[in-house]
């Protein structure tokens, strides 16, 4: 019962990153195959080689990533202190993580 308020799995799946660097739009979106949806209190590390793309351009990458999904207990505060606009800090990384 413990484990099931905390344990987190993990599942690996393909996606399609895309990336523009133009005048309009400064983005980067992950689309997940086969209808895999994120939810609150989910991790999502996507692999692969770091991206660069020039100004004025959109590009399409083919990766894996790894979902690490929240247990119960992590889910729910999720949904607590969002809908309630407890969260105020939301931290985004887009950096090459070195591996030994």
């Amino acid at each position: 019962m413990i484990d099931s308020l905390f344990a987190k799995r993990a599942e690996d799946v393909c996606c399609t990153v895309e990336v523009s660097n133009t005048f309009e739009s400064l983005h980067a979106h992950v689309r997940f195959d086969g209808g895999v949806t994120v939810e609150p209190g989910d991790e999502v590390l996507v692999h692969g080689a770091p991206v660069a793309v020039p100004y004025g351009e959109t590009a399409y990458f083919r990766r894996k990533a790894t979902i690490r999904r929240a247990g119960w207990l992590e889910r729910t505060w999720t949904r607590l202190t969002g809908d309630l606009e407890f969260m105020e800090l939301c931290e985004f990384s887009f950096s090459e993580r070195a591996t030994l």
